[in-house]
């Protein structure tokens, strides 16, 4: 989406009990690469406690916008309830090395946006690219 051209970004969390290291990764990435691009922005609404503080441990506060008081996009929030139904997935699902490489880019993301995290996620990080290298050397 951000290739498309999407700046701007507002994640409901209000079904969204915990969260695991890849989605985090994938939406620090996501703020990253906006930042490089030097406009937009990823705002979390709704996340609970849980989802906050994993937030805020990560140092994740600091580079997604975290609408703790519930004061933004007070208009689109209905809206946005509304579409969580009509969610559906295009295109065939990722096959094992495509969902390698988004989990190690995502692990990466989450290791650039905070120096503490690079080595919180360094034995992942690791494992994954021998992971992909052994997948690359079975091809070649």
């Amino acid at each position: 989406m951000i290739e498309r051209g999407t700046r701007h970004f507002v994640v409901d969390l209000e079904r969204c009990p915990i969260m695991d290291s890849t989605f985090l990764g994938t939406l620090t990435g996501a703020a990253l690469n906006l930042q490089n691009k030097g406009e937009g922005e990823v705002c979390i609404i709704n996340a609970n406690a849980r989802n906050q503080q994993l937030l805020t441990s990560l140092g994740l506060d600091h580079i997604l916008e975290v609408d703790t008081e519930g004061e933004k996009y007070t208009a689109e929030r209905e809206e946005i309830r509304s579409e969580l139904t009509a969610c559906s997935l295009e295109g065939a699902p990722p096959d094992k090395v495509e969902q390698a490489e988004h989990v190690l880019e995502a692990h990466e993301a989450l290791s650039q946006a905070n120096s503490e995290n690079a080595n919180r996620f360094k034995d992942v990080i690791e494992f994954l690219e021998k992971d992909l290298r052994t997948n690359a050397e079975a091809k070649a």
